[in-house]
């Protein structure tokens, strides 16, 4: 392992020279590239970009592209890119992950590739975590492209598909990464090729790349709809689940978060539902509803996973602290948390579409990202995105005092050494950041040091619309500000004059982390560029993590040892226990992400051929080609089935003439008698002939109208049986993992069943084409609108299992009178929510 780690070091080492030659040519060519005016420097994009024509590569611009850029941003925005963020540029260009630290200048690094990148004419995306940092950057950086000759747009959620087709036609598009993924569903539920919104993608960026590969990872984009099901009993199961005792009527498993009920608790529940036996399968849903209001009310805390606002729950990032816009709890625990807290109970959802921010960014040709804290997960980074983490120098040494841990026997010690070390450099004037890990946390601190009358500034996911302003302001000479875990990420911390002689930006942790990239993270926002700084974590033995990992044992040693309540100590076995801790942690949390992507990537092939079979038919003029094979194998397959047997005295030819009436020709166009004698293959030519005759009939008196009638139908059949499919692979991906008892692996027979479902799939979409061209009536003077177009499609939804998703679905919800997400013009209850 020592042996690996140096290879590592060596190998970053050795790139990192490599790109100190080509920035020693790029520092060259700064005197050549200041001598030009301004209009000779725009002139210089479209020299590069005639040169690309031409046959050179974007490798062999970088150099002069770079100084371009460096000289343009020295114009425009009077700053110079360090030589460092050059190599970062060069990382980034080349498909790599650069770590860079706080403060280092991570947004004007990303202009060197972006603008060298988008001379291809294909776009790149700059992808942030929020709105805010996506307008934010384009507006501060798109003066420089503006100045160099390109184009830059901001991708916002409130867009129409109009405005969103420019965007995406600019050089340089800025947006978040939901919002790119939610863009591919939607253009992949269109019905005509204008709709269409996003271009091939070619390059995308990703600030902040270990939030957004890593973090959200296990978060599934979906489009859905509300589902026309009952909430009847989730007000009933709430109320019951209020009723219950903590281990006499259930249990809890605190590193699962699962709760179950006891023999004591199933009894209660069978005489509050008037039931004999809640696992009898016609007790199903009333099972599935009390298991969800169990859970809601044992294990799901407001304040911590969740807030109340405006009447909604709001689901709170575990690893951010903040509210996750849109997205609801899958399953029926979001409705069970929703009766919990006595609001309105909304429908569950059926979903439309969906996609992991795994496969979405992986269809990118080139991908490369951002951050202050990757290489704690460069294996996962390489074994998922084929993306190599390279750390980046920093432009001045390092000053910042990372202190040792000081751990206290519980919690009510902690606290107060929090506040006592809080006071102490307030009083000095030196500003504090608190990191805390909940809203709960950092709210029970507020109240601490308003009775000690410490003014401060609290930032947690209920004011998250301030955060950038909150935390620019934390560098500020007494500025005492509490802020959950990564609030007011990717805003830098600008120390007020005066400050650095204090000693800089303090920074209390206030609990270790699951993930040492999240502790480091914190650790980060102090000492950017050289600037003096100190970190500590102040923590207990009854912390969540320590809790989990054996604390209780340490806690014993501690009280052997005749460790005061209030007495920290320092020791480094506790420090290596607890860094043990956080990387069995990050190594479970990697099995869980890579078990999503497993799954998914079973469903991932499957959508990747739905989705390009849909875009042909989309872009196609003329399919009766592809209808008429799809009519074939429809007809062979139906024969088969009849005359399959070797005895022909066997066959049922009575009910295949009824299956050919019903489904591709006139009653008494083929005869049971005509078909006694013949051969299976002659059965399926004379079936053919008839077929094709009748075709020709329609195309006739329709003329071309029939093509399009053809988009429609497919289109139709495609849309409505993926997203049963989609359904029933959820249904048994939830329950796939009782397999295991049966010394089966769960994965194997998911890709197994998943094969035989996806072709029943295939067959359920041609027969359905099949049985509408052939017999559906087209009048000539119809006129086919896309209304009518998205209207054949009838949407079905399945009740789902008792067993819930571990993370909440970042889902983007359409109401029943809002407009189809398709771009039929219609809506949704009218459409696709039909």
């Amino acid at each position: 392992m020592v042996g690996l780690l140096k290879n590592m070091f060596h190998s970053n080492e050795k790139q990192v020279k490599r790109y100190y030659k080509k920035v020693a040519l790029i520092n060259a060519l700064e005197e050549k590239m200041s001598a030009l005016t301004d209009d000779q420097m725009k002139e210089k994009t479209e020299e590069f970009k005639e040169r690309l024509t031409k046959g050179e590569t974007l490798d062999d611009l970088l150099v002069e592209a770079f100084a371009l850029v460096r000289e343009a941003s020295k114009r425009v925005l009077h700053m110079r890119h360090y030589d460092v963020q050059l190599i970062g540029g060069m990382a980034l260009h080349n498909g790599n992950i650069a770590e860079m630290r706080t403060g280092e200048g991570k947004t004007l690094v990303a202009t060197l590739p972006a603008y060298l990148n988008a001379l291809n004419g294909k776009g790149v995306h700059i992808i942030t975590v929020n709105e805010y940092l996506a307008q934010r950057d384009s507006e501060e950086m798109g003066v420089l492209y503006n100045f160099l000759g390109l184009n830059v747009a901001v991708n916002l959620n409130q867009l129409s598909p109009e405005e969103k087709r420019k965007v995406y036609q600019a050089d340089i598009t800025y947006g978040t990464n939901s919002e790119f993924g939610f863009d591919y569903l939607r253009d992949n539920m269109v019905v005509y090729k204008e709709e269409l919104v996003q271009r091939p993608l070619t390059f995308a960026i990703v600030d902040e790349v270990d939030s957004i590969l890593i973090d959200e990872a296990r978060t599934p984009l979906i489009i859905s709809g509300q589902a026309e099901k009952s909430a009847v009993s989730y007000e009933q199961a709430a109320r019951f689940a209020k009723k219950l005792t903590l281990q006499q009527d259930y249990t809890i498993d605190q590193k699962g978060r699962t709760a179950m009920l006891t023999d004591q608790g199933v009894a209660k529940a069978e005489k509050e539902f008037s039931v004999d036996n809640l696992y009898d399968s016609k007790h199903f849903a009333l099972n599935h509803h009390v298991q969800q209001a169990l859970k809601a009310q044992a294990i799901m805390k407001r304040d911590v996973d969740y807030v109340v606002q405006n009447g909604e729950v709001l689901i709170v990032d575990e690893f951010t602290g903040r509210i996750m816009d849109g997205r609801r709890y899958s399953d029926g625990l979001h409705q069970a948390i929703e009766a919990k807290e006595g609001l309105d109970i909304q429908n569950e959802s059926m979903t439309l579409a969906t996609i992991t921010l795994q496969n979405y960014f992986r269809m990118y040709e080139k991908l490369a990202g951002m951050t202050g804290t990757a290489k704690t997960e460069e294996a996962e980074f390489r074994k998922i995105y084929k993306l190599d983490v390279l750390v980046i120098p920093t432009n001045k040494k390092v000053q910042r005092q990372d202190l040792p841990d000081r751990v206290y026997r519980n919690e009510k010690a902690k606290y107060e050494a929090i506040i006592e070390n809080i006071k102490e450099k307030h009083e000095k004037g030196q500003p504090v950041l608190v990191g805390t890990t909940s809203i709960e946390n950092s709210e029970k601190i507020s109240d601490m040091l308003k009775r000690k009358g410490i003014k401060h500034t609290v930032l947690n996911a209920k004011f998250h619309e301030k955060e950038a302003e909150i935390v620019s302001m934390a560098g500020q000479k007494g500025a005492v500000t509490i802020a959950t875990n990564m609030a007011g990420r990717g805003t830098d911390i600008k120390l007020e004059e005066g400050v650095t002689e204090l000693g800089g930006l303090h920074i209390i942790g206030t609990e270790r982390h699951e993930s040492r990239r999240i502790d480091n993270q914190l650790r980060g926002r102090a000492g950017r560029q050289g600037d003096p700084g100190s970190t500590q974590f102040i923590i207990s033995m009854e912390d969540d993590l320590m809790k989990k990992f054996g604390a209780e044992n340490m806690k014993k040693m501690m009280e052997r040892l005749g460790v005061e309540e209030n007495e920290p100590i320092e020791s480094k076995l506790i420090t290596r226990a607890i860094e043990s801790a956080q990387k069995r942690v990050e190594g479970s949390n990697f099995d869980t992400r890579k078990n999503v992507l497993e799954y998914d990537d079973v469903m991932n092939q499957q959508r990747n051929i739905i989705y390009k079979q849909r875009r042909e038919v989309i872009e196609s003029e003329d399919i009766k080609s592809v209808v008429f094979e799809m009519v074939e194998r429809v007809i062979e397959r139906t024969v088969m089935s009849y005359c399959a047997d070797d005895l022909e005295e066997e066959w049922d030819l009575s009910m295949l003439t009824r299956h050919i009436a019903a489904a591709f020709l006139p009653e008494g166009v083929i005869k049971e008698e005509e078909l006694k004698g013949k051969d299976a293959d002659s059965i399926i030519a004379l079936i053919k002939e008839n077929v094709y005759r009748l075709y020709e009939e329609k195309e006739s008196k329709v003329g071309e109208l029939l093509r399009e009638f053809e988009k429609i139908v497919i289109l139709r059949a495609v849309d409505s049986k993926w997203m049963e499919h989609i359904d029933t692979m959820d249904q048994m991906r939830q329950g796939i993992h009782l397999r295991a008892y049966g010394q089966t692996n769960p994965l194997q027979e998911y890709q197994m069943e998943a094969f035989q479902m996806f072709n029943a799939l295939i067959a359920s979409i041609e027969e359905e084409v099949a049985v509408h061209t052939l017999k559906s009536e087209i009048e000539k003077e119809e006129e086919l609108h896309r209304e009518e177009v998205v209207d054949l499609t009838k949407v079905q939804t399945s009740s789902g299992d008792s067993t819930e998703r571990k993370k909440p679905a970042r889902s983007e919800k359409v109401g029943r009178n809002a407009p189809c997400p398709c771009g039929s013009g219609k809506k949704f209850k009218q459409c696709h929510g039909k």
